[in-house]
């Protein structure tokens, strides 16, 4: 039995949707469940910025994956029912090129010299390997957060080649207030005092950028609702109190967070998706978000969005789940009570779990 993550190697150049060019590109993806002899049970898998394509166990990597409780034999997305299929999102560091991978021009990271990414690049990417598998028509695509960007870029490029999707968490563009966070995340970064305009070592960081601009993104992954119920104004003991901070609980979960993310992700590769989710727009070849799902979607569609979601607000999956019905598709639209915020998707399961086995069924 081989490992759990392939990679399928394109050795010729690849053209970018903003025109520059890759000479060469390898894609991680992970596979559960079982082809059928028509290939018409597959299910593609578009993940949020920074997880990679390991969505869940296997006997191959017996490791729980991102969204474990949601992918296997008898859970939402039943793996005895479908073929399910996860690729790393191109620009990303956990497999598939990025900035973060070699440049056979220099024998160097790509760094800032890796050409622009859009999140089209991504859908097109993942188109590989569904055709490298010979699946010409998918039973659905799904994705939540920039998962959900993927998917409405997979439909843009790709009209009419899934029976069904589903927009967990997302939108058909960002808000001014998610840019403007993820703006400030980016700054944190390129100006911490060990970026050097890309040229960044493994003993020399940018570590205080990567732990500023996680802990900016966990204050909007979740809802002050939850933080409030959680922590209130709980203190702390975990951290050496600091002249300005360290006495409350929630800063010592905020700080434990972000250590775990620095080292595991590439700033550069942070930097790249990050920008990419802001420029995004799906209606940008397309008079409307209606004209959109007109020439590019006739199937089933799930609509889910939460409540205390405000890097994702709940009007944004509103407006695609008007737009989809308004194109003359079944739509089924979920407005979760969750207080888990953006986040919710990753651990408020029994919410998110039902309808997603319905939309499925």
């Amino acid at each position: 039995m081989g490992p759990a993550t392939r990679y399928l190697d394109i050795d010729q150049p690849h053209t970018l949707y903003r025109g520059d060019k890759l000479p060469g590109l390898r894609l991680a993806w992970e596979s559960w469940g079982e082809l059928d002899a028509d290939r018409s049970n597959a299910i593609l898998i578009f993940t949020g910025l920074s997880p990679g394509a390991h969505a869940a166990s296997s006997k191959r990597d017996p490791e729980p994956g991102w969204w474990e409780a949601m992918i296997g034999p008898g859970r939402p997305i039943d793996t005895e029912r479908f073929f399910v299929l996860c690729v790393n999102s191109l620009g990303s560091c956990k497999g598939s090129t990025g900035p973060a991978s070699i440049n056979p021009d220099t024998g160097r990271p790509w760094r800032l010299h890796f050409p622009e990414l859009a999140i089209e690049d991504i859908a097109r990417a993942s188109k590989l390997v569904v055709d490298h598998l010979g699946i010409e028509q998918l039973h659905g695509i799904l994705g939540p957060s920039m998962g959900g960007l993927t998917a409405m870029a997979w439909l843009k490029l790709f009209p009419q080649t899934t029976r069904n999707v589903a927009l967990i968490s997302t939108a058909c563009s960002a808000t001014p207030f998610a840019i403007s966070i993820r703006s400030l995340q980016r700054e944190a970064i390129v100006t911490d005092r060990n970026f050097k305009d890309g040229h960044y070592t493994d003993d020399d960081w940018p570590e205080v950028g990567m732990r500023l601009a996680r802990k900016l993104g966990m204050i909007t992954y979740r809802s002050a609702t939850e933080w409030q119920q959680r922590f209130g104004r709980k203190r702390q003991d975990y951290f050496p109190q600091t002249l300005f901070g360290m006495r409350f609980e929630v800063e010592s979960y905020l700080e434990t967070h972000a250590r775990k993310f620095v080292g595991q992700f590439d700033p550069c590769c942070y930097l790249y998706l990050s920008r990419a989710m802001d420029c995004f727009d799906a209606c940008d070849s397309d008079e409307s978000l209606k004209a959109l799902f007109d020439r590019s979607f006739s199937g089933k569609a799930l609509v889910i969005g939460v409540e205390s979601d405000f890097l994702f607000p709940i009007h944004q999956q509103q407006e695609l789940a008007a737009a989809l019905e308004a194109s003359g598709s079944e739509v089924s639209y979920h407005a979760l009570p969750s207080v888990q915020g953006h986040d919710a998707f990753l651990v408020d399961f029994d919410r998110f779990g039902p309808p997603i086995r319905e939309w499925l069924e």
